[in-house]
This record gives structure tokens, sequence and C-alpha cells, in this order.
């Protein structure tokens, strides 16, 4: 199986890389596809630039063994849509291989506002992370959905190659990638919140600094 997990990395940092670390085990998968987008649809600009964001990366996870930075979306430009990313790994990866697309409780609430959501769970499995104390949604249209395809057991992600979800839970990490911004710009320092590979490299470019 193939964990997929998409964003603007801006920077990468401990909140995106532990829970991921747990998915992988949890659900045992072959490696797990780190994908920055180029231009988020449902996010500001990010601050970094695409070049930046993707050396970030690859420094945060040069050594998690299985993690891998796809660039794909950085190469295709544009609007970055996960359901255009997920057809193109479908097509490298033939219609056999499980794809899992790993997405917060927060993205999965609002699924429904995913450009063209419902082909998303045609094309790959759907693993939530979920955090102590998150609220599942009880109607709608996601809600539905879940009802009519969650799965109960790591296994049945493994008997097929998409359609799919499942929630897996991580420990909480209440990190993000704003708050560090907003540190670094009051001169903070934010050593423990990511690697010392990527805060390193954000002293030396200088990034997010008033």
């Amino acid at each position: 199986m193939i964990g997929i997990f998409g964003g603007t990395f801006d920077p990468p940092h401990f909140g995106h890389l532990r829970p991921l670390l747990e998915v992988q085990q949890a659900l045992a998968l072959d490696e797990v596809r780190l994908i920055p987008c180029f231009i988020p649809p449902h996010r500001a600009v990010p601050d970094a630039s695409a070049e930046q964001r993707l050396a970030m990366l690859q420094l945060a996870v040069s050594e998690a063994p299985g993690f891998i930075v796809d660039p794909r979306e950085l190469q295709r430009g544009g609007p970055s849509y996960m359901v255009d990313t997920l057809a193109s790994l479908r097509d490298e990866q033939g219609v056999n291989k499980s794809l899992v697309l790993i997405i917060g409780l927060d993205a999965f609430v609002s699924l429904d506002r995913w450009h063209r959501w419902l082909e998303l769970i045609e094309l790959a499995h759907v693993v939530v992370m979920q955090r102590p104390g998150g609220a599942l949604p009880k109607t709608g249209a996601v809600a539905e959905l879940m009802e009519q395809v969650q799965a109960l057991a790591v296994l049945e992600l493994q008997q097929q190659a998409a359609g799919k979800i499942y929630f897996q839970p991580v420990t909480q990490l209440d990190i993000s990638a704003t708050a560090i911004r907003e540190q670094l710009f009051r001169g903070q320092d934010v050593r423990f919140l990511m690697p010392g590979s990527v805060r390193h490299y954000i002293e030396t470019q200088g990034l997010y600094k008033c």
C-alpha cells in the first residue's frame, strides 16, 4: 500500500511527520508520498517559494525510511487538485495497487468541498488521522459516505485498491505551520517543533522574517 499526503509544507514540522509515521506503521505502508502543492485551492499562497518548500520537505524526511517527497504537483503547475494527483498515481501504479489518501479530521469533515470529491474514493482509500476528542460529522454528504464505505480493519484496505474510509488514531500534536511562521516573524525560537535541518535551512534562507 502507498500512502499519499499533500500539503503546502510552509514549513514542514513534527505535526506533519509524527502522525504520518504512526499511520505508516499501523497500516504497514510500503511508502508514504509527501506531495507539496503548487497552488493550494483552499489556502493562501505560501510564504516560501515552491523550491524552498520542496527543499525543506526533503530535509525533513531525509532520515525517515519509506517517506518519499513527490514533486509532481510542483511540476504540473496550476491549482493543485488532489483528484488529479491521485489519477496520475493510479495511472502509474495500475488498478490493483492499494492507494491510501491520508488526511486530517479537519479536512475530512469538509471533504465535500474538495474538487470532484466523490472521485477521490474511486481512486484511493481515505485514511483519516483521528486525534483524541475529534468529532466526526453526523449529518450531510460526508457522513452519508462514511456510513456506506467505512472500513473497520486494515485488512479491508489491503484487500481492494480503493473505496474505503478508515480512521486511524494518532498522537495529538498541536503544532501548526501558521503558528511557526508567526513565531519566526517575532524572532522566537522554534526548536523542537521541526527537524533541526529544516530550522537551519529557514535560518540560512532568512525565511518568514518581517
